[in-house]
């Protein structure tokens, strides 16, 4: 299984950027996707999450302002940020957990994606 991001950047306090994570191989199913951001000193923690059902989790830090979403059929995850602040500022990693082909639990990170929010 790949997962492959795209959409970080730079942008200026209050700005706005769309975080996309596609994943592709062997996948029988999809269940739990999520992002998570660590900022330089800190531990990585979770930003936002959906269930295949489409049941969100945020963050407190990100609520009002982030909205997760998901394309079963395309196997993508996005992460809408508004009103970015600059304590945003963070590698944003996503994470899918479902079943392989073979029917064996999988969860895979990204590769991570660098936002950058100047003030």
């Amino acid at each position: 299984v790949q997962l492959v991001e795209s959409g970080g950047g730079l942008v200026q306090a209050g700005g706005s950027l769309r975080l996309s994570c596609a994943a592709s191989g062997s996948i029988f199913s999809i269940n739990a996707m999520g992002w998570y951001r660590q900022a330089p000193g800190k531990q990585r923690e979770l930003v936002a999450a959906i269930t295949s059902g489409g049941s969100t989790d945020y963050a407190d830090s990100v609520k009002g302002r982030f909205t997760i979403s998901r394309d079963n059929g395309k196997n993508t995850v996005y992460l809408a940020m508004n009103s970015l602040k600059p304590e945003d500022t963070a590698v944003y990693y996503c994470n899918v957990e479902g079943r392989g082909t073979s029917l064996i639990l999988f969860k895979y990170w990204g590769q991570g994606t660098q936002v950058t929010v100047s003030s």
